[in-house]
């Protein structure tokens, strides 16, 4: 999405949100080894098939502006999903008794919705209406 977008504020948004990915990977690491479980990982069909529609739509759109706002609109619908598994992971957590792991869950669920509305953000002050 990073190389596909081209709107400067939107790229941007993108690269940065990429290494705060990083930083949320680190954080699942540290909560498995807060349960002394071995890090593996796994396939996840739901992630799988909304990249997959995000690549064929990326390459169906030849407006360069409209597809800024269907990248916006693929990288909410990735957002939105991780957001409800880390709120059922924190919800688990704190149903467990683990407060610790909770609260590691918590800063990558609050990076997640801020990369979301800070998406919107870029989609409701120009990027759409160029789009249209």
């Amino acid at each position: 999405m990073i190389d596909k977008a081209t709107d400067s504020g939107l790229k941007q948004g993108f690269q940065s949100h990429l290494a705060e990915t990083k930083n949320h990977i680190q954080r699942l690491e540290q909560v498995f080894k807060m349960h002394d479980v071995k890090v593996e990982g796994v396939d996840c069909p739901a992630i799988d098939g909304i990249l997959k529609e995000a690549k064929e739509v990326s390459g169906e759109v030849e407006d360069k502006q409209v597809l800024d706002a269907a990248l916006i609109a693929m990288a909410q619908a990735v957002e939105h999903y991780e957001m409800t598994r880390y709120g059922t992971l924190i919800a688990w957590a704190k149903q467990l008794g683990r407060a610790d792991c909770a609260s590691v869950l918590e800063q990558n669920l609050k990076e997640e919705k801020a990369a979301d509305q800070k998406l919107t953000g870029l989609a409701e002050r120009g990027i759409n209406a160029k789009a249209a």
